[in-house]
């Protein structure tokens, strides 16, 4: 007997305000605290800035400025998810990162089809009574960003 089943996610969550959000944890390649970005010049207004990671200056996105959910005033309590994309690092500034977790790819809701506004939003997984907004990080980032850098 063979196994067809595709193999399960491996995500990770945070929280921007009240929401959740996941990403592919294969993405992730380091969690840290809030560092204050250099801001760089006529950069799109998601963008905190940059900042030296090791030797290799990153570009740093407001995560919920660029989902149009407002602009973060960063405290010490806010962290940055080193993120790898499309052979592309950056950091997501968020308010917290909760957990990973482990979901099975049918348990992977479509996104609700009402244009160009939810086109980072890749899936809706519901787990436990909540509700995670499962993230498209190629359009998050979109290629002025790593040329900002």
């Amino acid at each position: 007997m063979t196994d067809t089943a595709a193999p399960a996610l491996e995500l990770i969550s945070f929280c921007i305000g009240e929401q959740e959000f996941c990403i592919d944890v294969k993405t992730v390649r380091e969690i840290r605290g809030w560092t204050p970005a250099t801001p760089i010049p006529h950069a799109p207004a998601y963008m905190r800035g940059v900042i030296n990671l090791r030797g290799a200056i990153m570009p740093v996105i407001d995560l919920r400025n660029r989902l149009g959910l407002g602009v973060t005033i960063p405290e010490t309590r806010h962290v940055i998810v080193v993120v790898e994309c499309q052979d592309r690092l950056a950091g997501i500034l968020v308010d917290a990162v909760s957990e990973t977790f482990t979901v099975p790819r049918e348990s992977l809701q479509p996104a609700p089809d009402v244009g160009e506004e939810l086109r980072y939003l890749q899936a809706i997984i519901s787990i436990e009574n909540r509700l995670i907004s499962y993230l498209r990080m190629d359009d998050v980032f979109p290629a002025q960003v790593s040329e900002a850098a």
